[in-house]
């Protein structure tokens, strides 16, 4: 974004002098290539960046000039203020008359910022970039679980809110992506419908699990797309709906016993909580228990996956944490100008976020999990043919077969 910005400005600047000519017609202010590469420490951690340069030829009242950007002057080096930028150009929305008062949070009230124009090239050049990105293809990626959720903002100048379908998948290896951003209707089936055929158009492959919210959209969608992949509901979420239809007086205890459900080492540990709960609230609170025996299917799927994934396919973390900041903020805020906005400012959120995602626990177990390897309670099935009592050991097997060719051969000299 930086290095965008910087272009943008340097195209200011040669833009206003360009009628400025030498006798022989030459441009006097024209481009000299890139500066050497630097670094530059910022809340997020350390840049490097080749800054463009200009070749400024002019002379006033006798003193040659110079080009010196205000975003990013020569001798910087650290920024203490950029973690702020991203949520402070959610808060302005992205708009042209707003955004040059995130710039000094991004480098410092020294900044100036640029032109509304320029303001205006550098968010369609986001829009560009996301367009783009979308249309990518995926064919060389395999994403063995996937995570989605619907992100609601704000939209000024539109009456309906923008909602942001959001997927990000794990590949082999344990790293996380985002794999598809697009603008929903209310997580409606059509709109996850549309999302998944094009991806899938795109070259994915159907993951083994998808986790998400009760949101029925999505799951109606994903049955008739990827009818193979397993359902996993958020436990975070389900635990919220569940006491929502509780009474504050018992939440406390309610919320305790939810907990021991979803960190049961054992799936029949499991369901046993989910009973007891049950059998605690029902006769009082029947919708309450109905909600999570409705959904008892969906969210005892993570034991059939290694226990190290658990803490991963619990929950859809890597969105909600991610969005943490923008949601938190609905409240004090419209959002952006333009539903376009609200897309490339969330699709720069998440790409920046997506640096700071960290792999899976357990991520060597990836490819087990691709290659169709059964796990029963977090723990690999050796055979999908064992009987419910195992056989004795082939060490134990041999010594006995060894003991009985002792005795053929004991009668045989016996005789």
């Amino acid at each position: 974004m930086i290095e965008a910005a910087l272009e943008v400005e340097v195209e200011d600047y040669l833009a206003r002098f360009r009628a400025d000519r030498d006798g022989d017609g030459r441009a006097l202010v024209v481009r000299n290539g890139r500066g050497k590469e630097r670094s530059v420490t910022v809340g997020g951690g350390t840049v490097k960046l080749r800054a463009p340069r200009v070749n400024d030829k002019r002379e006033v009242d006798g003193a040659r000039q110079r080009f010196t950007s205000k975003i990013l002057p020569p001798y910087l080096r650290r920024s203490k203020n950029v973690s702020e930028l991203l949520p402070l150009l959610y808060l302005r929305g992205l708009s042209t008359g707003d955004f040059r008062e995130a710039l000094p949070v991004l480098l410092g009230d020294d900044a100036a910022g640029l032109s509304p124009s320029a303001i205006t090239r550098l968010v369609s050049i986001w829009q560009e970039e996301y367009e783009t990105w979308k249309k990518r293809s995926i064919a060389d990626r395999d994403y063995v679980y996937a995570w989605v959720d619907g992100v609601h903002f704000g939209v000024r100048l539109e009456d309906e809110r923008l909602c942001a379908l959001v997927m990000i998948g794990a590949r082999p290896d344990g790293t996380k992506e985002l794999i598809a951003l697009e603008d929903g209707f209310r997580e409606s089936k059509d709109s996850w419908a549309d999302l998944l055929r094009d991806v899938k158009k795109r070259g994915m492959r159907a993951p083994e699990v998808a986790v998400g919210d009760g949101a029925l959209g999505f799951w109606a969608a994903m049955r008739d797309v990827w009818p193979t992949t397993r359902e996993q509901r958020c436990w975070v979420h389900k635990i919220a709906n569940v006491l929502d239809k509780l009474p504050k007086s018992v939440q406390p205890k309610a919320k305790k016993m939810l907990h021991e459900a979803m960190n049961a080492p054992t799936s029949e540990e499991c369901n046993k909580a989910i009973d007891d709960f049950v059998e605690t609230y029902e006769a009082k609170y029947p919708k309450a228990a109905a909600s999570l025996v409705d959904a008892r299917a969906q969210l005892v799927t993570v034991f059939d996956f290694p226990a190290e994934h658990w803490l991963h396919l619990r929950t859809t973390n890597p969105i909600e944490s991610t969005f943490a900041t923008v949601k938190l903020r609905q409240r004090v805020t419209k959002g952006a100008g333009s539903r376009a906005a609200g897309l490339a400012m969330a699709f720069k959120l998440l790409l920046a976020a997506e640096r700071t995602w960290r792999r899976l626990n357990g991520h060597e177990k990836m490819p087990l999990v691709r290659a169709g390897v059964r796990f029963q309670d977090g723990v690999r099935v050796e055979r999908d043919d064992a009987p419910a009592s195992s056989p004795r050991p082939i060490a134990t097997t041999r010594r006995t077969s060894k003991t009985n060719q002792e005795k053929k051969r004991t009668r045989k000299v016996a005789a």
